[in-house]
């Protein structure tokens, strides 16, 4: 059970200057928590988060991380607030269980290299699965997305420090968003809705740069087709390839780079 009145942003004293003046202000800024994963009551992970949908990220990181492989080997989700930050409850199947304790890391939670807390390069999943299926779409389809994106961003609106991951499907107008302090807790969570709602296809849009791991995390969620507004690094180019995932990159004003 998620808990209700969750903060996921609050105000701070600032002053605020320009060339000839100066006041002082409230800024919005966006709130990020220590959450602990804790599968069946072994803390795995601790992600620096903001707390909402944990419910729908506690489901994404498992698939992404290859924990799981459906939504029904999660038997339980149950969060508990603490002062200090959030801790998520999952109750997993027992061989999903035994193989996780097998492949157990310690880690502080992703960050932009990616690779925190991997203790060997044997680690990296460089072989990913192959996409089972291909989307199409048009530069204008994009852009329009990426239009409603930036009005379906209330926290990032807000405070302008959060990301999001969004699933676009144009032929029925609708677009699911996700927003985070993390892009990969973003992808995450978008990743776990999709999970828990039958895996509809669509663009995954996204307001970052394409790294490795987001790659990664689409590649096991099974998303042709990946949009961003900024640029790929080389390597996730080639495991875009590798896994036979569509890139459309510097999405902007009705101009796409397709790779």
């Amino acid at each position: 059970m998620a808990p209700e009145n969750i903060l996921t942003h609050g105000t701070v004293q600032a002053r605020k200057q320009s060339d000839q003046t100066e006041q002082n202000v409230l800024l919005n800024v966006a709130e990020e928590v220590p959450v602990a994963l804790v599968y069946n009551g072994i803390s795995h992970v601790v992600l620096m988060a903001t707390p909402q949908h944990l419910i729908e990220l506690a489901y994404g990181f498992s698939l992404s991380e290859s924990i799981i492989e459906r939504a029904s080997q999660i038997y339980e989700v149950d969060i508990e607030s603490h002062v200090d930050g959030m801790t998520v409850h999952i109750e997993l199947a027992t061989a999903c269980f035994a193989k996780l304790k097998q492949r157990r890391r310690q880690m502080n939670g992703r960050t932009g290299c990616g690779l925190c807390g991997i203790e060997s390069l044997n680690q990296i999943k460089l072989v990913l699965p192959m996409a089972h299926h291909s989307i199409s779409m048009t530069a204008e389809q994009l852009a329009q997305g990426f239009i409603r994106l930036t009005d379906q961003q209330p926290i990032n609106q807000l405070t302008g420090g959060c990301h999001a991951a969004a699933l676009w499907q144009p032929d029925d107008d609708v677009l699911h968003v996700f927003e985070d302090v993390g892009r990969h807790n973003a992808l995450d969570k978008l990743i776990g809705w999709r999970l828990l709602n039958n895996n509809p296809q669509g663009a995954l849009l996204l307001t970052s740069r394409l790294s490795y791991e987001l790659i990664q995390k689409a590649a096991y969620a099974q998303l042709p087709l990946i949009a961003a507004i900024s640029a790929p690094t080389g390597m996730a180019v080639r495991l875009a390839q590798q896994a036979g995932i569509q890139l459309a990159v510097f999405v902007r004003e009705g101009r796409v780079t397709w790779i």
